[in-house]
């Protein structure tokens, strides 16, 4: 039998109490793990269930538990479960860990009279038992003949059930008299308050499992086993179904947990527009969308928790794989194609403010199976949903969701919280099936041009972006989609910049280095226009330090730069964990806003300048707002550069005096003075001696005797691959010794292969992480300007090997497991493209 076998209302319930943060899986032993046997001593667990209750207990944040009527000693002998099973004996007056009640004398004096009258009272009645326990005494009369047992439980009754101190529990051919109040409800709250439950399922046959009934609530689950009136919700026959639902919970406790079905990073394309960002699986499941923007709340979060998460699902109706997935040239518009299906997905730009318009375009001649299921809030709000004319609306957020789809028929089911809308379409060569996601509007109404026209208005907002754009001869096509990228994560309403369009993306698989890179970093933002002015578009840029300067305008000086904002520039809140999401292959916690907020980061202001630089020259003019902005920094390195700090890589350790921050801040002084030469400004008197006095700084303290190289810090003797940037930088000449020396030390130590790792210290964080690709592009710079180009070259092409199918590239890679890690798409990692890119192509 499989689990098809149990009813559909029951597998509901099991998928989602499954998919609770905490779960308890707590059953009767007798009757339910056993079958019922008239000896019982010979009462023994289907195999199938211990199986099942020995793997649900490894699982993260699963407790399994037997509460028995049986002394624990018994029940431990007999069952034989394994130790990772919690076991309650005497219906909860005895638990294997924690829970040892230590019985007072009179409780003791108690249990003796107890047994004294009970012995009395069964002697000499055939077939009639006592089991003695440490806190009870039970009365068996299942052996015994039918009315000789009723006499004894009817003396039991009137008799020591009647003492003062005693608390009875009736079962099938049994009664238990305790000292101790107890019962398996107060058992299962006892096991649910130790471990922090948020949901509890319990499996029983027994009246004396009522009182663990009638205790469940809310999220939780009761099945009752065989006949009988009972407080459960559900019902199965017997103990081999008890089988079944146990091993269908650990099947979809574990799919939930470690996202055993999560699609590799790299192979997640994303969707643009101006102001918001989608991510689309393999198979055209809308995995990712956030609204009103991208770092709201998601509405769709499969992508961290599975399609109870929330997705929107378009596929054949009769399954099959999809031959492949692209984007039309030059645009941001995606395309999956089966054989006889194609799904065609777009955001549209140029839409109101408020509004994130998706448009989903099916067509070919096979039927499609479309699944709607929204969850804003990351699955935090109850969704209903209403079927009316036009399309369905999403009720009960606080933001207005509608899905306009003329004439597609929905059927809504629900698991409880949650409604679902499904349907199947069937597009024709000539009339294919348009759903429209409207987020930000109650609107139902069509659209005042057609879809044809609109996917080519959407198209003509990147393809005549990207024709002004100058490329170079490598890699152009993949380069072009990195520019496109880059594009893609810029908000063009406020100029703030996407670090990477996700959250909590791991850096290991199933580890906790999860981060919120849905913000906009000082820093990250500035390389990011930089590059795209390099390429040839200049209104990132400006609309990037438009930015940064209202940012600015709220500040007592640049200093109090924080290192990360909003993207539209306030202040981001507190990091938290969203506790109902298991992350992405089970990588929890997943989070939302960023410590490093709070950090000190004295690097960031050499990348501004550094833009500030660039962007004079392709305009061929310094505006007086950038320069006041340049001088403002530089006054800020002239006050802090000797202060330790938390760097580049935002270590949550106490600061340090970095390299790579002391460097920056010589980019900063250097670039400042650099541009008040080239373009006439006053250039204060000091600036050219702090350049020289940092210089001094780093080359005296920065570099490392005992290991040859410019470390991560003053005070140690780890490397960094940041440290890199003393040649990058032309703080010293490339052809000096120690840069080479540096180069050489960082390839021994930190590349691996087809990556580079940032560092491999102890950073104060569980777990580990894979190579950046960030981290690789600088060594590929550092081997050019060694003169190594064959060693530049070939990681260079490792590195565009780890694209995916679609051309983007997450943040990191594991060269052992050989599968990418990280926020996806990261624009490091894409900067970082296109940078060796166009200096392969000049060397």
């Amino acid at each position: 039998m499989t689990a098809e076998a149990l009813p559909a209302e029951l597998r509901r319930a099991i998928v989602q109490i499954a998919r609770t943060p905490r779960l308890l899986v707590a059953c009767d032993y007798d009757g339910t793990l056993a079958p019922i046997t008239l000896n019982p001593d010979e009462a023994r667990p289907l195999p199938e269930s211990v199986g099942a209750l020995r793997s649900l207990a490894g699982l993260h944040e699963t407790t399994t538990a037997v509460i028995s009527g049986r002394a624990l000693r018994d029940l431990a002998t007999l069952s034989r479960l394994p130790a990772e099973v919690n076991l309650v004996g005497s219906h909860g007056s005895e638990f294997d860990i924690g829970f040892i009640h230590a019985l007072d004398e009179k409780a003791r004096e108690l249990h003796r009279r107890l047994e004294t009258e009970l012995e009395q009272l069964v002697l000499d009645v055939p077939g009639v038992s006592l089991e003695v326990k440490p806190a009870s005494i039970a009365v068996h009369v299942r052996r015994a003949e039918h009315e000789a047992g009723r006499r004894v439980l009817a003396a039991v009754h009137s008799g020591p059930s009647t003492w003062e101190g005693v608390s009875t529990t009736d079962g099938k051919e049994v009664v238990e008299l305790a000292v101790v109040q107890t019962d398996k409800g107060r058992a299962l709250d006892i096991l649910r308050h130790q471990v922090g439950a948020t949901a509890a399922i319990f499996l029983g046959d027994d009246v004396t499992d009522e009182k663990a009934f009638a205790r469940l609530s809310g999220p939780d689950l009761g099945i009752k086993v065989g006949d009988g009136e009972t407080l459960a919700g559900f019902r199965v026959p017997d103990t081999v179904d008890v089988a079944l639902v146990l091993g269908f919970l650990l099947e979809e406790r574990r799919n939930w947990l470690y996202g055993e079905s999560a699609p590799p990073i790299e192979r997640l394309s994303m969707l643009a527009n101006e102001r918001s960002v989608a991510l689309l699986t393999p198979d055209a499941k809308l995995t990712w969308l956030c609204h009103p923007g991208p770092d709201a709340p998601a509405v769709f979060a499969d992508l961290l928790g599975g399609e109870g998460a929330g997705h929107f699902s378009i596929k054949p109706h009769r399954n099959g794989l999809p031959l492949g997935q692209r984007y039309l040239p030059n645009t941001m518009t995606v395309e999956t194609r089966w054989s006889r299906l194609l799904v065609t997905d777009y955001l549209e730009p140029e839409s109101a403010p408020h509004r994130t318009d998706l448009v989903r375009v099916v067509s070919g001649e096979a039927a499609a199976s479309v699944t709607f299921a929204p969850r804003p809030e990351f699955g935090g709000v109850p969704v209903k949903l209403e079927v009316t004319e036009g399309g369905v609306r999403v009720l009960g957020t606080s933001e207005p969701f509608v899905l306009y789809s003329p004439g597609v028929e929905w059927t809504i089911t629900s698991d409880g919280l949650h409604d679902t809308a499904s349907a199947l379409v069937q597009p024709t060569p000539t009339q294919p099936v348009v759903l429209e996601l409207r987020c930000g509007t109650t609107d139902l109404g069509p659209h005042e041009l057609s879809e044809v026209e609109r996917r080519d208005r959407a198209g003509r907002y990147w393809s005549e972006w990207t024709s002004k754009l100058q490329l170079p001869k490598v890699q152009t096509d993949l380069v072009l989609r990195s520019a496109l990228t880059l594009r893609g994560l810029v908000n063009t309403d406020t100029g703030g910049v996407l670090a990477a369009a996700t959250s909590s993306l791991p850096e290991e698989i199933g580890g906790v280095r999860n981060w919120d890179y849905r913000y906009c970093w000082i820093r990250d933002a500035a390389m990011t226009v930089r590059e795209l002015v390099h390429l040839g578009s200049i209104e990132e840029a400006e609309g990037y330090l438009r930015w940064l300067h209202g940012v600015l305008a709220t500040l007592a000086g640049p200093e109090r730069l924080h290192p990360l904002y909003t993207l539209a520039g306030s202040v981001i809140g507190a990091e938290a964990v969203i506790e109902s999401l298991p992350g992405y292959a089970g990588s929890r916690p997943v989070r939302v806003g960023n410590l490093a907020n709070h950090q000190v980061q004295l690097d960031v202001f050499g990348p501004v300048v550094e833009l500030v630089q660039t962007l004079a020259a392709a305009r061929h003019e310094l505006r007086d707002e950038d320069w006041q902005m340049v001088r403002a920094m530089a006054e800020a390195v002239t006050r802090r550069w000797n202060e330790p700090d938390h760097g580049i890589w935002e270590e949550r350790h106490v600061p340090r005096h970095r390299v790579y921050s002391r460097v920056m801040c010589w980019v900063t002084i250097d670039r400042a003075i650099k541009l008040g030469e080239q373009y006439g400004r006053e250039i204060p008197g000091n600036w050219h001696g702090l350049r020289e006095e940092i210089k001094d700084d780093v080359l005296t303290h920065g570099w490392n005797d005992e290991v040859q190289a410019f470390t991560t810090a003053y005070d140690g003797t780890d490397l960094d691959a940041a440290s890199l940037f003393v040649g990058l930088t032309g703080l010293i000449d490339p052809a000096d010794d120690r840069f080479q020396q540096t180069v050489t030390a960082i390839e021994a130590e930190l590349r691996s292969g087809s990556t580079v790792y940032r560092y491999r210290r102890d950073d104060g964080l569980p777990g580990g992480e894979g190579g950046f690709h960030i981290c690789a592009a600088w060594l590929i710079e550092a081997y050019l300007l060694t003169g190594r180009r064959t060693e530049a070259q070939e990681l260079f092409d490792q590195i565009v090997a780890a694209a995916g199918p679609t051309g983007l590239l997450p943040e990191q890679y594991d060269p052992i497991a050989e599968r990418s890690l990280g926020n996806h798409p990261q624009a490091y990692s894409h900067i970082g493209l296109i940078r060796c890119a166009n200096l392969l192509a000049a060397s």
